[in-house]
C-alpha cells in the first residue's frame, strides 16, 4: 500500500495522471505480447496448488503419512533413485 501511495504521489508531482502511467503500462504489455507472439510463442495461463496454502502443507502430510512404511512405497523410490542415477549432475 505505501508502494502505492508513493508512486501515486509522485505522478502526481510530475503532472502525471494515473490514467496515463495506466496506459503506458497496457501499452508496454501489447508490445511485449505482439513480439513473442512473433517468436512464436503463444500465452497460456496455468493454474498451480497455491503451495503456502496451509491446506496444501495439511494435504501433503496427510498424504504422507498414507503411504509411510509402505513396501510399494519403498519399491517405487528404490526405482525412482535408480532412474535419477542416470541423470547427469543429478543430487
Amino acid at each position: 500500500m505505501l508502494y502505492y501511495m508513493l508512486y501515486y504521489a509522485n505522478n502526481m508531482a510530475e503532472g502525471n495522471s494515473m490514467g496515463k502511467s495506466q496506459n503506458q503500462a497496457r501499452e508496454n504489455v501489447s508490445r511485449y505480447r505482439d513480439k513473442m507472439r512473433t517468436q512464436g510463442f503463444r500465452p497460456i495461463q496455468i493454474w498451480v496448488p497455491d503451495t503456502r496454502s496451509p491446506t496444501f502443507a495439511e494435504e501433503c502430510r496427510r498424504q504422507s503419512l498414507l503411504i509411510s512404511n509402505d513396501a510399494a512405497e519403498e519399491s517405487v523410490l528404490g526405482e525412482l533413485d535408480a532412474a535419477a542415477r542416470d541423470i547427469e549432475d543429478w543430487k
